[in-house]
């Protein structure tokens, strides 16, 4: 009799603790699947307010095509990349992006009217905020995506994620030049 009644409570613990568990893992996911939204949202954005740059940068720098072309095909990437829902590819190109905003900003260098001009830098400063919002919408999702990928590859919950079909989650790296990658040397 007590030998049914130990068995029994050892059951309920074990579907409370499994329960528990796929449920922590569920929220997890969602948490990843949020995170991921968040920088989807912000990259739309970004997206958005590109073609609004290049069109101020072209009023002023006509002879600069090959920037502009370069630009307008790294958001068009990203925005396939995006819409194709792979992190790995999405980062790839949103690095070629960032390069090609580099060499946009650094053409604007040259036009001391145009660095003046109200509307460039009310684009620049919404462009700026929104690659700050991005930066931390990349931090958020790869911090839950490190905690998702922790608990399914930890025991003992990496067991109901293996049952559940639960897979890791892809991080959101932008590969950075090995220039970028050294620390900046200040002279003075």
């Amino acid at each position: 009799m007590w030998y049914l009644i130990g068995t029994g409570g050892l059951v309920v613990i074990g579907l409370i603790w499994l329960v528990t568990t796929y449920n922590g893992l569920v929220a997890l996911r969602n948490i990843v699947k949020n995170g991921w939204s968040q920088i989807d949202i912000q990259l739309k954005r970004r997206y958005d307010l590109i073609p609004n740059l290049v069109e101020a940068v072209k009023g002023y720098a006509k002879h600069e095509s090959s920037t502009f072309e370069n630009v307008t095909k790294a958001r068009t990437a990203c925005m396939q990349a995006s819409a194709a829902g792979n992190v790995g590819e999405l980062a790839q190109a949103e690095g070629f992006l960032t390069q090609a905003l580099k060499s946009l900003f650094a053409v604007t260098e040259a036009y001391p009217e145009l660095k003046a001009n109200q509307n460039f830098l009310a684009l620049q400063e919404e462009l700026t905020t929104t690659e700050n919002k991005i930066s931390f919408a990349r931090q958020f999702y790869n911090d839950n995506v490190m905690g998702f990928n922790n608990k399914i590859q930890m025991f003992p919950s990496n067991i109901v994620a293996g049952v559940f079909g639960f897979q890791a989650s892809e991080f959101f790296n932008i590969d950075a030049t090995p220039q970028e990658r050294q620390a900046p040397k200040v002279q003075f």
